[in-house]
């Protein structure tokens, strides 16, 4: 088994077998779980040059993101396995939490927006090669032929989980902080 670090390695260099490993893995939802936490709170702190916040908004830009896995995940589950599936596609939510947790992994870099001058490219670079390890990571567990579907899944899913997240913050009447991407 690959530790925690050469997973995250792993899936940021968009290697398929890490990603078909982790969806074998039931124990490796902390895992996941730990890397979108990492990507939020880089993305909290690489987010400073822009707009000092505090660690509330940081706290609250991680729990956002958390939720928005969540709901990611299950729109890509549905869809993939309900509306879009290959003959082949077999999976479950946990398949889909793992591998999309590990496509966060980019997002760690996005601690590097501290540096002056960086942040933008940097969330710009880092959130490009997130859609591309999410594309990855949902081909490998939806067991998908196609890229392009895999491609069509995250978009439609990620469509209707930022309408969801939206209703959700108007509902509650909370704003969503800056760090919640992703």
């Amino acid at each position: 088994m690959t530790t925690f670090v050469n997973r995250i390695l792993l899936s940021a260099k968009l290697n398929a077998d890490i990603y078909e490993e982790v969806e074998a893995d039931r124990t490796a939802l902390p895992q996941a779980m730990g890397v979108v936490i990492l990507s939020s709170v880089a993305a909290g702190f690489g987010s400073l040059q822009l707009q000092p916040v505090g660690f509330g908004a940081i706290f609250l830009g991680t729990v956002s993101a958390l939720l928005g896995w969540a709901v990611w995940a299950g729109m890509i589950y549905w869809i993939g396995t309900r509306i879009m599936p290959e003959p082949q596609t077999r999976a479950d939510y946990g398949e889909l939490l793992r591998t999309i947790g590990f496509a966060s992994s980019p997002g760690i870099l996005r601690i590097l927006g501290i540096v002056p001058n960086l942040t933008g490219i940097v969330f710009i670079g880092a959130g490009i090669w997130m859609l591309v390890a999410t594309v990855v990571a949902v081909r490998q567990a939806l067991d998908y032929q196609s890229t392009w579907r895999a491609f069509g899944v995250c978009l439609i899913g990620w469509l209707v989980q930022a309408l969801i997240m939206a209703l959700v913050f108007s509902a509650t009447g909370v704003s969503v902080p800056q760090t919640a991407s992703g």
